[in-house]
């Protein structure tokens, strides 16, 4: 079979993981402990990272990548940005902290939406529109500062007085920011700032619309925004024995919890959320929404609902299809994700030829930075 070029990610179930989902049968806990088995698995199996989520339910993202820094080596960490949560002045010298502890291997994604509660609960109670201009704002001063800039901001949200970094990040301009929205506005932003847009796994056809949105808004500014696809995986040396594991994912449900699960789902203000809520509308049984793309994961999960099921040639097929309309970078997850981190590093990685993020560039430590961190002390 011929080789991908793409991106292989991996994610780190820090709000619990296990075999079966829906269900505490097979459940583990989530310790530093097994976080780090997951995170050296992936890296043996050649993933060239993880995203680390965020949420209530999560254990913190920053946390969670600083203190797996020194148990890989290459690996590299995407973490969350939260604007309305923290300053982008405080984010902006966390980030760059991170990225030269972790020695240039940081990544952030720019996360604006959650359900209600969630967001309530850290005091955000912005609307949809105002989350995002907000958004906006906050990467803007964000980006401005970790490329060594003296900034002076003055708008809607934020008023930033002669604002700089002290000590810069590694990596230049700075590290690579992701973001994944599916509203117009969210397009817009993604257009004007950021590096990577990240959809969650939609049939490609509905995909290629947001790309093709996130490209027009890019073109407006005079850049260029790669593109990314996240799914859950199950990958198998045959159709039926990754079928089987499919349904033995969700063998543990029940319609209480399914019908719990959904009412939750269906009240989120998140367009994503709903876009993922409408594949059930008109489904089969099996919850085949496209060839190889599963929803059954979207039962009971938020977020990425869909999974890309098959052997080894199937899989690769439906990778190509993303590839072919602009992605070149997947996250993938599945349950547990210790074993099936291994499982996909070796059915599918030697596929799999990396185009990477472009080669990290250091900052050199100029004698001014110098100066003004020997001042500060």
């Amino acid at each position: 079979m011929e080789k991908l070029n793409a991106n292989l990610f991996w994610f780190l179930p820090t709000y619990g993981d296990g075999a079966y989902l829906g269900s505490n049968i097979g459940a583990r806990k989530i310790t530093l402990e097994y976080l780090t088995q997951v995170a050296k698995a992936a890296e043996y199996a050649g993933f060239l990272g993880a995203l680390i989520p965020t949420g209530r339910s999560c254990e913190e993202s920053y946390i969670v990548g600083s203190a797996l820094f020194n148990a890989t080596k290459a690996f590299r960490f995407l973490m969350a940005l939260r604007p309305g949560v923290i300053s982008p002045s405080f984010a902006a010298r966390i980030s760059a902290t991170l990225d030269r502890l972790s020695g240039g291997r940081t990544l952030f994604n720019l996360v604006t939406g959650g359900d209600e509660e969630d967001l309530q609960a850290d005091g955000i109670f912005l609307n949809h529109k105002d989350r995002y201009e907000q958004a906006a704002e906050f990467t803007k001063i964000w980006k401005a500062l970790l490329s060594g800039e003296c900034v002076n901001f003055k708008g809607k949200y934020y008023n930033i007085k002669d604002a700089k970094l002290f000590h810069p990040p590694l990596q230049t301009p700075y590290p690579p920011l992701f973001f994944g929205g599916s509203s117009e506005i969210a397009h817009k932003l993604a257009g004007e700032y950021v590096d990577k847009y990240l959809s969650w796994g939609e049939i490609p056809s509905k995909m290629k619309e947001k790309i093709d949105a996130v490209k027009a808004e890019a073109a407006k500014h005079e850049r260029e925004v790669t593109f990314g696809a996240r799914f859950h995986i199950i990958v198998r040396e045959s159709e039926e024995e990754a079928w089987e594991a499919a349904r033995k994912l969700i063998s543990k449900l029940d319609e209480k919890t399914i019908k719990q699960a959904r009412k939750d789902m269906n009240s989120y203000v998140s367009v994503g959320q709903q876009r993922m809520n409408a594949l059930f509308e008109n489904i089969n049984d099996d919850l085949v929404i496209y060839p190889n793309i599963w929803a059954g994961v979207g039962l009971v999960r938020a977020g990425a609902g869909t999974a890309i099921v098959g052997s080894v040639e199937s899989v690769l097929r439906v990778l190509k299809e993303y590839i072919d309309i602009g992605v070149d970078t997947f996250v993938l997850s599945g349950y547990p994700h210790l074993e099936e981190a291994l499982r996909v590093g070796d059915l599918l990685m030697p596929y799999i030829n990396p185009v990477g993020l472009g080669e990290i560039k250091l900052k050199e430590i100029t004698k001014k930075y110098d100066t003004i961190a020997n001042r500060s002390q």
